[in-house]
């Protein structure tokens, strides 16, 4: 439902990810980002460098520790914040729920995603 949306910003559903995490707090290490997304850094390194080719994100090595890539929002993609936010809200809209649905539907999405361990008998 987001490539709709997401198409005129010209982004992709991970890197919309990443623009609102960085929306939330920049610059991040790309450890922070990945951390924060799920991702290792073979997968977001890549997308991170698309995002900087595409003029939305700076990447530049850490002054206090080189080994660390700092990773900025450009003028560019601070531009396009109020549109980046504004999706999650068509989203709501397009999907007809109430915020206690989508609320429900997000903790069984995550349920599914991130099963219980069995209990171990004691026997």
């Amino acid at each position: 439902m987001h490539k709709p949306f997401l198409d005129p910003l010209g982004l992709t559903f991970p890197q919309y990810l990443v623009m609102l995490e960085l929306y939330a707090a920049a610059p991040r290490s790309v450890g922070e980002l990945g951390n924060a997304l799920g991702m290792d850094t073979g997968t977001i390194t890549p997308l991170l460098k698309r995002l900087e080719t595409s003029g939305m994100v700076t990447r530049m090595r850490d002054p206090e520790d080189e080994r660390r890539v700092l990773v900025d929002l450009s003028p560019a993609g601070r531009s396009i914040k109020d549109e980046v936010w504004s999706i999650s809200d068509k989203i709501k809209s397009a999907c007809r729920m109430t915020e206690d649905d989508l609320v429900a539907l997000r903790d069984t999405l995550h349920d599914f995603a991130h099963p219980a361990k069995p209990e171990r008998s004691q026997t």
